[in-house]
């Protein structure tokens, strides 16, 4: 009989299993894989153009086998090797602190998804009557929602109109006053593709005494994101956008020094400092991040994840932004090039990322959406117009040929 013992610590990674007999390991006892390119990472069916990466990306192949394997694995061992679990997690929360410049992995947490961390911030910070929030006329909902749930503790929610001022930091700047308590933006709005200077923003911020808030779940993966020298006090990003992994594990940043400013709302075993010493009855919030995640971790996705992010630091953070804006510079001047085509996302350097979108004068974007649908180009409708978002590893060919289905659906 096989006995596990846990040898308990004052965290997570320290806990262990002594076993009385070795076991074979599904992941060291079978040969690896054949190691692939970078270009072979990437299996679509080759009559699809996947064109919707700022919706729900597709695996690369090492992340479908980093699924599979953990699969394996609990198929046969159950968490008979959680230590090296735990151990991924650790390496997991690495890559995250790497992917945004934070100065520790102590100030990631590892939540479910970005709704959920900005509620964490939104139901966390100590609003005062006639407190506002300040955001854009163009968020996604996520980032609209869950300020105006607080309308009934007395903050108001400002939207900025972008396009009212010279320039859209203006705008959102122009919406802040004395009882501004936070500004929160996405990093690339997701229908129209603009992206914002963030390192302006945060400027503004520090200025004036207010928090910034950046979902960034429309440029990791494609831009280098330093929370340093943007400023932020709050990032977050799930990962099944442009950081090619599966839906259900995002992470969140919150700047050390304001880590505490957070009142918890939700508690449980994993959020405390003694993490797996069940038996005891006294706790303590955990000091690092951690302290937003209250139960168990989700160790498929944190798997997942992980292999995900390895692909695109093989591939380089500067690689990628370079190729994925070369990709939207040439989509945007093809499809400008057709008839009746008008160009949504800004086309100036730095106002744009891997979000392309367009509309056509006389066919409406439910039609042309359906129509681009089946000639087998991904995409998606959006903010009245259709929404291109091209990965770093798509080729020209397949550009050209979404291209031509626009104009075919557009004669």
């Amino acid at each position: 009989m096989i006995r596990t013992v846990f040898a308990l610590g004052a965290h997570p990674v320290r806990a262990a299993f002594l076993m009385e007999e070795n076991m074979s390991d599904p992941l060291t006892a079978t040969p690896a894989a054949p190691a692939h390119s970078l270009g072979d990472e990437f299996a679509l069916d080759p009559g699809l153009v996947y064109l919707n990466h700022a919706a729900v990306a597709p695996w690369p192949r090492r992340t479908a086998r980093a699924v599979q394997r953990f699969a394996d694995e609990s198929l046969h061992y159950g968490a008979s090797h959680f230590p090296r679990w735990m151990e991924k997690e650790v390496q997991l929360r690495g890559q995250c602190r790497d992917l945004v410049n934070a100065p520790s992995a102590d100030d990631i947490a590892l939540l479910k998804n970005t709704s959920e961390a900005l509620s964490v911030v939104a139901h966390g910070l100590d609003w005062q009557a006639g407190d506002n929030v300040v955001i854009s006329d163009e968020e996604f909902p996520s980032n609209r929602i869950v300020w105006e749930s607080l309308r009934a503790r007395g903050v108001e929610t400002r939207r900025a109109r972008l396009a009212a001022a010279p320039s859209p930091e203006d705008a959102l700047a122009a919406c802040i006053d004395a009882r501004t308590r936070l500004l929160s933006v996405s990093s690339v709005e997701y229908a129209s593709g603009l992206r914002l200077d963030l390192d302006r923003l945060g400027e503004i911020c520090r200025a004036r005494g207010v928090l910034f808030c950046v979902d960034a779940i429309q440029s990791l993966g494609v831009l280098p994101f330093d929370v340093a020298a943007c400023g932020a006090d709050f990032v977050m990003a799930d990962g099944h956008k442009w950081l090619l992994a599966p839906e259900g594990l995002a992470l969140f940043y919150v700047r050390p020094e304001i880590r505490d400013r957070l009142r918890l709302n939700q508690y449980g075993w994993h959020m405390v400092e003694e993490a797996f010493d069940f038996s005891r009855d006294d706790w303590q919030i955990a000091a690092s991040a951690r302290r937003f995640e209250c139960g168990s971790p989700n160790m498929l996705g944190i798997h997942a994840l992980s292999a995900s992010l390895e692909v695109l630091a093989e591939a380089g953070t500067a690689n990628v932004a370079a190729q994925v804006l070369a990709h939207s510079a040439y989509l945007m001047d093809a499809l400008a090039a057709l008839p009746g085509i008008e160009i949504l996302t800004p086309r100036a350097p730095g106002r744009y990322a891997g979000i392309v979108s367009f509309r056509h004068v006389r066919v409406a974007p439910v039609e042309l959406h359906a129509r681009l649908i089946a000639q087998r180009i991904l995409c998606a409708q959006r903010g009245g117009g259709v929404r291109f978002s091209p990965h770093f590893y798509l080729t020209r060919e397949q550009l050209d040929t979404a291209v031509a289905a626009v104009a075919a659906a557009t004669r």
